[in-house]
């Protein structure tokens, strides 16, 4: 699906998550700027996005030369230099005043920095790719799992077998464990893909349907368990 108004967004440093990230942005319609001082790491994306540029982040005079200045968004995907990373994003934050600079952080302490210095997001996907797994083997039947704010949690997980053949009505989510039910995504013997619906109270929950649920973590930690 792309942008109804393409976001325009800078992608600074090309390693494996910068590189996945622009190609990603550049498929659901956002308009690409990417950057790295490694011309072989631009040449390697040049056909997948607007603009790939090899330049020295830190210089403010070349960012301005390919717009920056004018994007939506800037990730600072810098992994080997820390200090070309923070310098990046001190230009991006202070000096191009750009509305949105998200930085990724190898450690805590580096993201502690980077939020001090004026970014305003700061991930660390190999942590978040471990709390990940961990949470899907100890939770064999979640599949996906999305944090919203502090507590409140929206994970898609395989239907538990009490709930098998039962209604929506019947299992009672609300009012049983205070987990409401978004949506049910089911495969389906006429087409290949699966169905995402809203379900109705009557609907019938099958073995093989997949259960978009909304809640605390405590309490789809005990659908989840049980």
């Amino acid at each position: 699906m792309a942008f109804s108004h393409p976001q325009r967004v800078a992608v600074i440093g090309l390693g494996r998550f910068g590189t996945s990230l622009a190609r990603s942005l550049a498929s659901h319609g956002a308009e690409v700027i990417a950057i790295d001082r490694n011309q072989e790491l631009v040449d390697d994306i040049a056909d997948d996005v607007a603009i790939a540029v090899q330049l020295d982040s830190t210089d403010e005079a070349a960012l301005r030369s390919q717009e920056v200045d004018r994007v939506d968004c800037a990730v600072v995907s810098i992994g080997e230099n820390f200090e070309a990373a923070l310098l990046t994003t001190v230009i991006c934050h202070r000096n191009l005043e750009l509305p949105q600079v998200i930085c990724r952080a190898q450690t805590k302490f580096h993201a502690e920095i980077f939020a001090q210095i004026g970014a305003t997001e700061v991930i660390q996907p190999e942590q978040h790719a471990g709390e990940m797994l961990g949470r899907r083997l100890a939770h064999p039947r979640i599949n996906d799992y999305i944090q919203l704010a502090d507590g409140f949690t929206i994970l898609e997980m395989a239907a538990p077998d009490r709930f098998v053949g039962r209604t929506v009505r019947d299992i009672s989510l609300r009012a049983e464990y205070k987990v409401n039910l978004i949506a049910i995504r089911r495969s389906s013997t006429e087409s290949p893909d699966s169905q995402i619906n809203v379900p109705g109270p009557d609907d019938v929950i099958h073995a093989e349907d997949l259960l978009l649920l909304a809640g605390d973590e405590d309490s789809l930690a005990g659908i989840s368990d049980a």
